[in-house]
């Protein structure tokens, strides 16, 4: 005999993939994301469900609501937080069925300036297509309230989204450079690969030495990394992934505290223009399995 929450099961596993990528675009963190979407299957499995005609809208409502609830309680902790934020890095192996470009970091920073709201309203509409009578009871505002908080998040987003998409092989060849030339602090290829207007965002969290502020430019941004190769006497860290960042490419690497850091590049014609570290141990938790059973 089946288990009398074999049913709710059934229905709430196939939609999990993809309410954890809602959340997580909106939270901008996996374990918050994983969390918000396993409150949602225990409401869902405390439901009268014989009433919901549309479990996939009556979900995402549900995990909207959850993930409001989470970014109020959230907002002190932003606005104290120490140096640039980034989200925690999702690989490319994770969220299967998503494009990895509707992840990518400048997507995701374009989200985190909006207003809950907005964000909400936009990712209801824009990627779950869902009507705005039906946000409308999602965020208890009216219909035409909601289309323009999507409206405006729209601009927003369209601007930030990437305008190309930069071929794999030459992903990796940069990449490459890049690992070479920054560990190596040397500074003529570097001149090389990197924009003249190259920006560096460096993600510690105040847990981890990094840059409180972004580095604009190249001479700033090459000298953090000329710096960083002197400090560790130019030694080579082991690369413990090599591939997709947020939809960028990029690698993650063992550093001498013996905790992982993610490098994420923007390369825009075949030059870096961005370049995102995160380094904050407690968004890097979920890439533990990457050094082996022996975990990071």
């Amino acid at each position: 005999m089946r288990p009398p929450d074999a049913d709710a099961a059934d229905q709430f596993e196939p939609l999990r993939p993809g309410l954890i990528r809602h959340a997580y675009r909106m939270l901008g963190s996996v374990a918050e994301a994983e969390d918000v979407v396993q409150e949602a299957f225990i409401r869902w499995h405390q439901t009268d469900r014989s009433v919901v005609r549309e479990p996939a809208a009556f979900l995402s409502r549900t995990v909207t609501r959850l993930c409001l609830d989470v970014l109020k309680s959230a907002r002190v902790r932003r606005e104290t937080y120490v140096g640039p934020w980034l989200p925690e890095p999702v690989l490319e192996p994770s969220f299967e069925e998503e494009q990895a470009e509707d992840l990518s970091l400048t997507l995701m920073l374009a989200l985190e300036r909006l207003s809950p709201l907005e964000r909400a309203a936009f990712l209801l509409h824009d990627v779950f297509g869902m009507g705005f009578d039906e946000i409308a009871l999602t965020l208890n505002r009216e219909p035409a309230a909601c289309r323009q908080l999507a409206a405006r998040a729209r601009k927003n987003v369209q601007a930030a989204r990437p305008r190309y998409t930069i071929a794999r092989d030459e992903g990796e060849r940069m990449t490459d450079a890049f690992f070479a030339a920054s560990r190596s602090g040397d500074l003529t290829a570097l001149r090389n690969i990197l924009a003249d207007n190259v920006v560096a965002y460096s993600d510690g969290g105040g847990i981890r030495s990094a840059a409180l502020n972004p580095l604009f430019g190249f001479r700033r941004v090459s000298g953090l990394f000329v710096g960083v190769a002197k400090k560790s006497l130019f030694q080579t860290p082991p690369v413990l992934y090599r591939g997709l960042i947020n939809g960028l490419p990029g690698y993650v690497t063992l550093e001498q505290d013996g905790l992982p850091q993610t490098t994420a590049l923007d390369i825009r014609d075949g030059r870096i223009v961005g370049i995102y570290l995160v380094r904050n141990p407690e968004k890097l938790r979920h890439l533990s399995a990457l050094a082996g059973p022996d975990g990071i």
